[in-house]
């Protein structure tokens, strides 16, 4: 909260957190939302009326009644309790003991140990046969936390045999989401989760936490001051795709990353397999201002820029100086083989709630995004 940095982390002691989760649950004024960031960007999904989405996780009867009624769920993925997911929002500016947070954000914590099991996997992976998805979103290993070192190593293998079941030449997209243990983010980089995606959805504190636990670029940088440097960003994402991403001399699928950070968006594409990214790093931020604000179009009264407007587009290597033009927000530039599309961000200023932004960009950024079938 002292630094606005969305977090998350699994509560260990079920009593207590189950208490916690009635009482927030009685309170007159509590506010029941679709939870889970696969969830969450399966809703997304389902507001364009002609698609069709198929959600596996565990699913409870409060949250199944809340689903769009595009959002087909499996059987076999119903349960007759709901797992609760806690979210503790604060505005910028709220003070909370000696600590006041610069800007708006949220603090997620929960006992949630069917998807920290990663339980509806093979039920998901059996169902895409019938289902025949165009796009499939995996979001939930950072719910791993929660599990022995053991159970983590050996689920992590049976999600990429599951990855491999996916039909060839469907994108799969990864959602990541905020972690603590370095050791299970090593594993799910170097254990052949990154290689077994096509794309990847993250924010700064994942993004840095990622370089730290793989050794990646600026890995010394404990944590970012105010707003993350774009050269500095650029670097990992450039060598994420260069180090493990997908090239001749590599077996891996793996050639997009959307990064998303308060103010400001990037989408990195390996060459030759994305089109249409100008539009969809554009979607991503136009969804983030409009849903923190709850509004349908951008109201320009409610919202404030808050990017560099003027970056370099590396700090490794001899990088360009880019200044912002207000009637081409969108930017463009090239580093061996990947392509970068930047675009600032029109930041709410008094947001009706933080949670699942960075799901509906990922959502809407692969919804725009065009895929060039693997020849």
């Amino acid at each position: 909260m002292g630094k606005g940095a969305a977090a998350e982390r699994f509560f260990s002691d079920k009593e207590t957190f189950h208490d916690i989760a009635q009482v927030a649950s009685e309170f007159p004024e509590a506010q029941h939302y679709v939870g889970g960031n696969a969830a969450l960007i399966g809703q997304k999904f389902a507001a364009n009326s002609d698609l069709k989405v198929l959600l596996c996780g565990p699913v409870g009867p409060k949250l199944h009644e809340l689903l769009d009624d595009n959002v087909f769920v499996p059987p076999e993925s119903l349960q007759e309790v709901d797992e609760f997911h806690l979210i503790l929002e604060y505005q910028a500016g709220e003070e909370w003991d000696q600590l006041k947070a610069p800007h708006a954000n949220r603090f997620i914590f929960s006992h949630d140990l069917s998807n920290g099991a990663m339980n509806m996997l093979e039920v998901f992976v059996s169902s895409l046969e019938e289902f025949q998805p165009d796009l499939v979103v995996l979001s939930g290993l950072h719910m791993m936390e929660g599990q022995s070192k053991e159970f983590q190593r050996k689920r992590l293998l049976e999600v990429v045999t599951s990855i491999s079941d996916i039909p060839t030449g469907v994108p799969v997209h990864l959602e990541l989401a905020s972690m603590t243990n370095k050791e299970l983010m090593s594993t799910i980089v170097h254990q052949q989760v990154f290689p077994a995606v096509t794309s990847l959805g993250l924010n700064e504190q994942e993004l840095l936490f990622l370089s730290q636990s793989a050794s990646g670029p600026h890995s010394s940088l404990s944590s970012w001051n105010g707003v993350p440097d774009v050269g500095v960003v650029s670097d990992i994402l450039f060598w994420i795709l260069k180090e493990h991403g997908k090239s001749e001399s590599r077996a891996s699928d793996l050639s997009r990353i959307h990064f998303h950070t308060l103010a400001y968006h990037i989408l990195a594409t390996v060459d030759g397999h994305w089109a249409n990214q100008l539009a969809a790093v554009a979607a991503g931020a136009r969804v983030a201002a409009t849903q923190a604000c709850a509004t349908e179009t951008i109201d320009t009264r409610r919202v404030s820029l808050k990017a560099p407007h003027e970056f370099m587009t590396s700090r490794l290597e001899a990088g360009s100086r880019v200044v912002l033009n207000p009637n081409e927000p969108v930017v463009e530039w090239h580093r061996e083989g990947v392509s970068f599309h930047f675009t600032p961000v029109l930041v709410c200023k008094d947001p009706v709630r933080t949670v699942g932004l960075g799901d509906a960009i990922s959502a809407e950024g692969l919804f725009y995004s065009e895929v060039h079938p693997h020849l």
